[in-house]
């Protein structure tokens, strides 16, 4: 009887040790496939892209594209004002760039602007003033919090940017732009869509 409540024991304590190993490797595993900002940024740096040519630069490239899709929001805005991307972006053909700037914009950005251009003029400018504001406010708190560096003032966008978007309009001028104007306008397009999806471009004062 004594013997059979040690195998038992034996039994169980072998199924709980299993179990905990199952679940520490499914962890370990997940976790290792979880994307992050920094894990994007030692991608970056680990290749050399101007050495990569055809299927193995493309596939750099997709790779690169994934890995931005599977960030935060907030992640991708950090990693915008480091310029991470930017340093790959810059050997980029045109045709790389356009390819890339699709590959990374949110889903449904293009039924988003046309959302936007339908809102009347006085909540097109709002929304558009809300966003960059927000966009500021979000590269101050970066600059102070990841560094403990200064924060900064500067617009997410150029000035010049900007009235261009408010004169012609972003739908026109967004069809109209070059690859490394829309990488340019990226991050107020993503602010725009969030403003967009939570309501705040249809609410009043």
């Amino acid at each position: 009887m004594l013997n059979q409540r040690q195998r038992a024991l034996g039994w169980a304590l072998t199924v709980i040790v299993g179990i905990w190993v199952l679940a520490w490797a499914g962890y370990r595993y997940f976790d290792h496939l979880k994307v992050t900002a920094e894990k994007v940024k030692s991608y970056v740096e680990s290749v050399d892209l101007s050495k990569l040519s055809g299927a193995a630069r493309a596939k750099a490239l997709q790779d690169l594209a994934e890995m931005l899709n599977r960030l935060s929001y907030e992640e991708r805005q950090r990693l915008r004002l480091e310029r991470t991307a930017g340093r790959w972006f810059d050997q980029m053909t045109e045709e790389e760039k356009g390819q890339f700037i699709e590959a990374t914009m949110p889903t449904g950005f293009k039924q988003m602007i046309t959302a936007f251009e339908e809102l009347p003029e006085d909540k097109r400018k709002r929304t558009v003033d809300g966003a960059i504001r927000r966009l500021r406010e979000q590269r101050e708190r970066l600059a102070t919090g990841d560094g403990g560096g200064q924060g900064t003032n500067e617009s997410p966008i150029s000035p010049e940017l900007e009235a261009k978007v408010r004169s012609i309009g972003l739908k026109s001028f967004y069809s109209e732009s070059s690859a490394q104007t829309k990488a340019e306008l990226a991050p107020l397009l993503e602010e725009l869509q969030r403003s967009m999806e939570s309501g705040r471009a249809f609410r009043g004062r």
